[in-house]
């Protein structure tokens, strides 16, 4: 099955949220084979990712046998090494090696998760979370099914007052009760001191995991709130490829890793962290799990699932799984079980 076709776009996002993922953009990724199968990928990048896409990885591509997904990893990311170790290139290589993947499933006319773990349980169904901004919607989230909270204070600004972060997450608790898993996001925007401040007040109350409290790149820092935290230090949704997590564990950076798929390097690089997660006895659990692409890794690899809920403004995947009831199934279907419109690339 030898790749004939590369392309890429960047859809169109209604009600998609005022942040750097809208101004970036996510793209979609088109592989046509001499067999007549088209694989799709969603990765990032905006129109920088798509001129990635459509130069310098379609260039390698091309002629190349589509089922050697992991040989092609390698060589996209041996390619575009000198400029593309982290960032925009590696999030247009993800949404490539999705697509790669994709095609992959549909040749062996099985799902992505039977073709990582071809047994029973990848048919389970998997908890998911729901991130939310106040004690009220964590209620009526769990009220929803949701087996697990997450509380966004990213609002409370850079020098947050503490016991207005532990008010929140006390009513949260009391609201939910004690077998609720309630996590903690700051989304990068304290420093060392408040963290384990904020961290200090809020173990009482059995907190899952403290996401991001510092920017990505304070390897210091995390080491030291790592170190002396009382709630897990969670992060790596902006972390890139094998190489870079394989860094966050042997810095101690993280706890709980938060690999997004779509930006990491696609789910080769996301088997890979798995894999050394595994080893390390860290937790995974993947940015955005919900959606299509993360779903088939939970369900054949973790044992410990939990699947973020999706956004749900990125609306040109067709037959996307749904969460109900709390819960929601990796794709049965071929590859990722998902279509996208084929005029979207005409």
């Amino acid at each position: 099955m030898v790749i004939t076709g590369v392309r890429a776009i960047q859809p169109p996002t209604p009600g998609s949220p005022a942040d750097w993922r809208t101004q970036l953009g996510q793209i979609v990724v088109e592989l046509t084979t001499d067999a007549g199968i088209t694989g799709y990928g969603v990765g990032g990048g905006g129109a920088a990712g798509i001129h990635v896409v459509e130069t310098v990885l379609r260039d390698l591509l091309l002629g190349e046998e589509a089922v050697e997904v992991e040989r092609l990893h390698a060589e996209m990311c041996r390619h575009t090494v000198f400029y593309g170790r982290c960032g925009l290139v590696v999030m247009a290589i993800s949404g490539v090696d999705l697509a790669l993947w994709d095609l992959r499933g549909k040749a062996a006319g099985r799902s992505v998760a039977e073709l990582l773990r071809d047994a029973w349980d990848i048919r389970r169904p998997l908890p998911t979370y729901l991130t939310v901004f106040d004690d009220a919607a964590a209620q009526a989230a769990l009220e929803a099914g949701h087996r697990a909270i997450k509380l966004h204070v990213e609002r409370f600004g850079d020098r947050p007052e503490v016991a207005e972060i532990e008010r929140l997450v006390a009513e949260t608790r009391r609201r939910l009760g004690d077998q609720a898993e309630i996590m903690v996001d700051a989304f990068a925007r304290w420093d060392v001191d408040t963290t384990l401040r904020v961290a200090e007040r809020i173990a009482p109350y059995e907190i899952g995991w403290l996401e991001e409290p510092l920017p990505p790149d304070d390897e210091a820092g995390y080491a030291q709130v790592v170190a002396e935290s009382p709630v897990a230090i969670a992060g790596g949704e902006h972390e890139y490829l094998a190489a870079g997590f394989r860094r966050v564990i042997e810095t101690g950076k993280h706890v709980v890793l938060q690999p997004d798929v779509n930006w990491c390097g696609g789910l080769t690089t996301l088997v890979e962290i798995y894999r050394m997660a595994r080893q390390a006895g860290l937790r995974v659990c993947p940015h955005r799990g919900c959606e299509p692409y993360a779903l088939p890794a939970i369900a054949a690899l973790d044992p410990q699932p939990l699947a973020e809920s999706p956004r749900r403004w990125f609306t040109c995947l067709q037959g996307a799984p749904q969460a109900q009831d709390g819960v929601i199934h990796a794709a049965r279907g071929a590859g990722f079980g998902v279509s996208v419109d084929p005029m979207l690339f005409r």
